[in-house]
């Protein structure tokens, strides 16, 4: 062994926030004369000697002792106390027999520590300490329990994973280190690269690797720069055996032969059940007896923490490490493994399963077994998963030796794979067919795919152009699919904002509706329900909104019967392009029950997203900003990244309303960062428009004018088509204020036109307070009184809340208090009703302008604080971090940090203990 008085820099460190804050923690506590003793626990690769580095290197307060696991010196039976001492000593040789034998009791240590600290504070960083003997494990153990009783000494140790739970380190306050998060891996990823990597490159290593950095180190290291920047293709499996046992190999090397083969069974077990969460128990151990093996030999794997077995299901302790396992095990003893599993597997309760084991067993292309997976899967009325039913065909394609079968299987398993919310799979499925010289039929299928996928996370250009090449290859053969790709590429138009590029693809879809092909489909419902949606949408995007209303409101009327989530999904769309803001909230709703009912784990990100919109524009913004939240996680489970970029815009939305500027900025930032590469011109719309909101909400109308101009201008580079005047109001409001009555004239002339469309119901009241923004003094009382009128006939509690506030500050400044007071005190209750706090801040402050002193919210109550602090409140209450709030809440820890200040003033407590207490007897007598 040998050891080091260190006193290193600090090292670059991606993620572990609350990590290092713990560790931060104990070495601030060594200052002021106090001890302590910390446990990181990690799996290989996880980071814990890096973590263990950083620590040693910002610990100033004085010496860090680092005593080094090596191979032990013959004839020390206390080794690992040995290296410490040496540590200590600043050299390797043998230390005097007396020093040594003060080490031989458990006890001996915690007197030494002091000593080697000679009076000052001391850490001491032991990386391994699993590793080390077993007599210096107990000593280093008994005295971390007791280092608060030693002034200024610290002992951080790091141990494996699965070590963490030993006898020896019982009782020591542990840390535990997860695999990185998107956020962290990406940093480190560009950290490795110089962000050289390509786009697509680096979603594939990200993926493999899994959040483990190590391995995400190892990866790249093995790539070629041209391989780095997608020049070449990228070598296949990306993660082979090496590299597993290059990671995991130390941790599986000291188990014995007859273990290893169990755990070689239990991890092909898995192999034939994609979604398990662990291999069936009964049938791995059924395999292993007909090996000749006892249940007993996979009691060392536990010890290990490898793998552990519940009764019901043989579990890894991780995917990577069971990944290891199979990996490192020859292909033909992975053959026989699956062999062996399917002879003693019930083919009668279980066919899949067996047909699984017999195809991953076989040697070479089978016909007869290809065949029987592919009807396997394509049963109709079979429950299978859609997951299932993928890796079923992906099998099915390796059995197959016919080119045209092959990548036709191969592109219905990645058809399945999309459904089943496997971006990743679908990638790896449809990179084997690029290639592949195929009948148009099965080309544009998988184009279909790859542009379906592109629309919900890529650039939607791209998957523009790659779907309408999908309509026009499928439109001889497949009418349904190639009216599927053209509406997809519609609504990959839409997102990027181009009208001209919307009407192209409706128009390229009336020549692949179901009959007109010489493929005729079925007609029914369905067929035409999308023909009416088609041609609806068609008519209105034309200019001749009226001429469209009887094709939509067919496609509403169909859907009350509906139960299909695609074409529900199209009557929200046909309902908000009508105006009906409820009947899209309606339609979206019974989507999304639907998708919840059948797990429909890729459309649910979608269906939320378009609810969550629904809701903002019927003016409920807070269930608004609970589906968006769901939305957001969703689509971050489904790496649907553009979905996620729409529901960090529509939250920004509400935060616009219900929160403060910071969280608005989070959002609307977190958008742009995936609009802007991506091509997204609805959701950088929506959160410019956020942004400008706030602004008008904290008074920087010429913020909000300059922000708005161009979203609400006419032309390219400008607005999305379907929201820009929307915002009208907004921008009439602050270019008013800004002294811009000229541009602001005009957009309310081009708003005058558009609201006679109807499309929007509190468009009415919001042209009429407009006018009254702009009108002559004369005029503005009974312009104002228009725009309340119309206010009562809709449901938008905000926006008449808004026009009883710029109502009451037109009276205060033509010095009419009375009636100002009147319309303020209006506004402040509308305003606090709907949770737009913010804004009643604002209408407190032109109430005592007035010269009234409206009453403030109660301190103490969960009433005082916005709709975000309470959220906060609420997850800190039940013991969450800053950092679990963060994610949850997705913001930052900053922000997270920020707001509990604001919460902790607000409502007079001074602990995390004292708030959780006040809000859960707020809860309890419904204070809130």
């Amino acid at each position: 062994m040998t050891g080091s008085m260190t006193s290193a820099g600090p090292l670059r460190l991606y993620g572990r926030s609350a990590e290092r804050e713990r560790v931060a923690a104990l070495s601030d506590r060594l200052g002021p004369g106090q001890g302590g003793a910390l446990l990181l626990a990690a799996e290989p690769g996880l980071g814990r000697t890096a973590l263990l580095d950083r620590a040693a290197g910002d610990f100033t307060a004085g010496p860090v002792l680092r005593p080094r696991v090596a191979p032990a010196e013959s004839g020390l039976p206390y080794s690992g106390v040995h290296a410490l001492l040496c540590a200590a000593a600043g050299r390797t040789d043998t230390a005097p027999a007396s020093v040594l034998r003060a080490g031989l009791a458990p006890a001996g240590l915690l007197e030494l520590l002091p000593v080697i600290a000679c009076g000052g504070p001391l850490l001491v960083c032991i990386d391994d300490a699993h590793l080390w003997d077993a007599p210096s494990r107990t000593a280093l153990g008994f005295a971390a329990r007791r280092t608060g009783s030693l002034p200024g000494i610290g002992l951080l140790l790091s141990v494996d994973g699965a070590r963490a739970g030993d006898p020896d380190f019982s009782g020591l306050p542990v840390v535990r280190l997860g695999p990185l998060d998107d956020r962290a891996a990406t940093a480190l990823l560009d950290g490795l690269t110089g962000g050289e990597a390509a786009p697509a490159v680096r979603d594939q290593l990200l993926h493999a690797a899994e959040g483990n950095p190590a391995l995400l180190a190892a990866l790249v290291e093995g790539l070629s720069p041209d391989r780095l920047r997608g020049h070449r293709p990228l070598p296949r499996p990306l993660v082979d055996g090496g590299a597993l046992s290059r990671a995991f190999g130390a941790r599986l090397a000291p188990l014995p032969a007859d273990t290893r083969l169990l755990l070689l069974l239990a991890c092909a077990a898995h192999e034939a059940d994609p979604e398990g969460a662990g291999a069936d128990a009964d049938h791995v151990l059924r395999a292993a007896r007909a090996a000749g093996l006892d249940a007993a030999v996979l009691d060392p794997a536990e010890a290990a923490g490898v793998a552990r077995c519940d009764g019901e299901r043989v579990a890894f302790g991780s995917a990577l490490l069971r990944r290891a396992v199979y990996a490192a095990a020859p292909r033909p003893r992975r053959r026989a493994a699956h062999a062996l599993l399917a002879s003693v597997v019930d083919g009668g309760r279980h066919p899949l399963r067996r047909l699984f084991h017999l195809a991953l067993a076989a040697e070479g292309p089978d016909s007869g077994l290809a065949a029987a997976l592919t009807d396997a899967a394509t049963a109709s009325g079979s429950r299978m998963s859609d997951v299932r039913r993928s890796a079923a065909l992906a099998l099915a394609a390796g059995l197959t030796a016919r080119t045209g079968a092959r990548v036709s299987r191969l592109t219905a398993a990645a058809e399945y794979a999309l459904l089943g919310g496997r971006p990743h799979q679908v990638r790896e499925l449809l990179s084997t067919t690029r290639d592949a010289a195929v009948h148009d039929a099965v080309r544009g299928r998988a184009e279909l795919v790859r542009g379906t996928l592109a629309l919900r996370d890529g650039a939607v250009g791209d998957a523009y152009e790659t779907l309408m090449m999908a309509a026009v290859r499928l439109g001889p053969y497949d009418p349904q699919r190639a009216l599927a790709a053209g509406l997809a590429a519609m609504e990959a138009a839409w997102a990027a904002g181009d009208a001209g590029a919307c009407l192209a693809a409706l128009d390229g879809t009336a020549a692949h509706a179901p009959g007109a092909g010489r493929v005729t489909a079925a007609p029914g419902a369905a067929a035409a329900q999308a023909q009416d949606y088609r041609s609806g949408l068609r008519t209105a995007l034309g200019g001749r909104p009226g001429e469209a209303r009887e094709a939509l409101r067919r496609v509403l009327d169909r859907a009350r019967s509906d139960d299909d989530p695609t074409r529900l999904l199209r009557a929200g769309v046909a309902a908000l392009v009508l105006g009906d803001t409820g009947a899209a909230c309606h339609a979206n709703a019974r989507a999304l029950a639907v998708s919840r009912a059948r797990g429909l784990a890729s459309l649910a990100p979608q269906v939320l997203e378009h609810l969550a919109y629904a809701e903002l524009r019927a003016g409920q913004h807070a269930r608004a900003g609970a589906h968006a939240q769901e939305g957001l996680r969703a689509a971050h489970r489904a790496g649907q990244r553009n979905v996620v970029a729409h529901q960090h815009a529509i939250l920004a939305m509400v935060a616009s309303v219900e929160g403060g500027a910071a969280a608005v900025a989070a959002h609307a930032r977190q958008a742009l960062q995936i609009a802007g590469p991506h091509g997204l011109a609805q959701a950088a719309t929506l959160a410019e428009w956020a942004s400008a909101r706030a602004d008008l909400c904290h008074g920087r109308v010429r913020e909000a004018a300059a922000r708005l101009g161009p979203l609400t201008g006419a032309g390219p580079h400008r607005g999305h088509f379907a929201i820009r005047m929307l915002a009208v109001p907004c921008f009439v409001e602050a270019a008013v204020s800004s002294g811009l009555r000229a541009q602001a004239r005009a957009a309310v002339e081009e708003y005058t036109g558009w609201v006679a469309q109807g499309t929007d119901a509190q468009a009415s009241a919001q042209l009429a307070r407009c006018r009254a923004l702009l009108a002559a003094p004369e005029d503005t009382d009974a312009l104002y009184a228009v725009a309340l009128a119309r206010h009562e006939a809709t449901d938008g509690a905000f926006e008449r809340a808004r026009t009883q506030l710029l109502y009451g500050k037109w009276l205060r400044r033509q010095r009419r208090p009375g009636e100002a007071k009147n319309r303020l005190r209006d506004a402040l209750v509308g305003f606090e009703r709907c949770g737009a706090l913010p804004w009643a801040e604002q209408t407190r402050a032109e109430l005592r302008a007035t010269g009234e002193a409206p009453a403030p919210a109660r301190t103490g109550s969960l009433a005082a604080l916005t709709p975000q602090q309470l959220r906060i409140a609420r997850r800190v209450a039940e013991g969450a971090t800053n950092r679990e709030v963060a994610l949850s809440l997705s913001v930052s820890p900053r922000t997270v940090d920020h707001h509990l200040r604001n919460v902790f003033a607000l409502l007079g407590v001074r602990s995390r203990t004292e708030l959780s207490r006040l809000v859960d007897r707020a809860e309890q007598h419904g204070a809130e």
